[in-house]
């Protein structure tokens, strides 16, 4: 095992053995859950989308959610191809479906950041800052289940925050006018 991979598996068995218990593992697992198949990005997604106030919000969520699943879940994984900590370590205990694709990087940990980042960045902050943590949750929640290292959920976030960046940005190009209703959203909200 590399040197990084020893690390961060100590980090994960550092939450097994001193922060894991019964109370906050039932919660971590119902939270992680959100996460599977990018399933709160894509309702958030088409819910954005449905609402004509937030329509281009919603776009620019679906333009960073596709984004980051092509980098992600079909370019990073494949191409780094790091196994799972739960396959390195025999004393890591998963406590949720064990995933059979490679780790690096999270798809949940992207996808929530993919369309959480762009509500912060363009909705009231009512929307934004609750959107950011329950992101922030799901993506602990895969260091909490052992199922990721903590670098798999950083760079996730990462890709995530930048293909809202992108995202954000496409929907400015083609719809001009989106940046201004969305700061006059904003500058109610605040």
């Amino acid at each position: 095992m590399n040197a990084l991979n020893e690390l961060e598996v100590q980090v994960l068995l550092f939450v097994q053995e001193n922060l894991r218990s019964p109370a906050l593992t039932a919660i971590m697992r119902c939270i992680t859950v959100l996460g599977n198949g990018g399933l709160i990005a894509i309702a958030t997604t088409l819910l954005l989308i449905a609402m004509k106030r937030y329509r281009r919000v919603g776009l620019a969520c679906a333009a960073s959610l596709l984004m980051e699943f092509l980098l992600v879940n079909l370019l990073l994984k494949n191409i780094v191809a790091r196994i799972r900590p739960y396959v390195v370590s025999d004393a890591l205990t998963v406590l949720t479906n064990i995933p059979h694709d490679f780790s690096f990087p999270s798809g949940h940990a992207g996808s929530v950041f993919a369309v959480a980042a762009v509500m912060l960045c363009w909705m009231p902050r009512k929307w934004g800052i609750p959107a950011i943590l329950l992101a922030s949750l799901i993506a602990l929640s895969r260091l909490y289940v052992g199922v990721h290292y903590p670098t798999d959920v950083l760079v996730a976030v990462l890709i995530g925050c930048l293909t809202a960046i992108a995202g954000r940005a496409l929907v400015l190009r083609f719809w001009p006018k989106a940046g201004k209703k969305a700061a006059i959203h904003s500058s109610r909200a605040a």
